[in-house]
């Protein structure tokens, strides 16, 4: 099992799950994050975390495409450690729907 982050995340981006991880698994892309799944060690304290609800356990229905996802940008974009300030719009984008439209694949700074 992994946990990956998937389109809530977008045009949000909170990063209180990279604060708590364990293992350095997050990524950062210009407007979400995500997490590799391959170097996550399913221990899950980041999903209470998220308050956009982002992060999911693959074991839930239809997850298949988003540990790919999160597999191939994690492979692309820098890891972040630190946790830093949300995206200015993220209060009113939280749960709007459509998200993927805004999806960036611009790496983020990192760090």
């Amino acid at each position: 099992m992994t946990y990956v982050v998937t389109d809530n995340c977008i045009a949000c981006k909170y990063t209180d799950c990279v604060e708590v991880c364990p293992v350095d698994c997050f990524y950062e892309g210009e407007n979400m994050l995500v997490i590799h799944p391959d170097e996550c060690i399913d221990c899950g304290v980041c999903e209470p975390e998220c308050p956009a609800d982002a992060i999911r356990p693959d074991t839930e229905p239809d997850m298949e495409k988003w540990v790919e996802f999160n597999r191939k940008y994690s492979e692309e974009w820098p890891v972040i450690i630190t946790k830093k300030d949300p995206l200015p719009e993220a209060d009113e984008m939280d749960g709007k729907p459509g998200k993927m439209d805004l999806f960036s694949e611009a790496p983020g700074e990192g760090g």
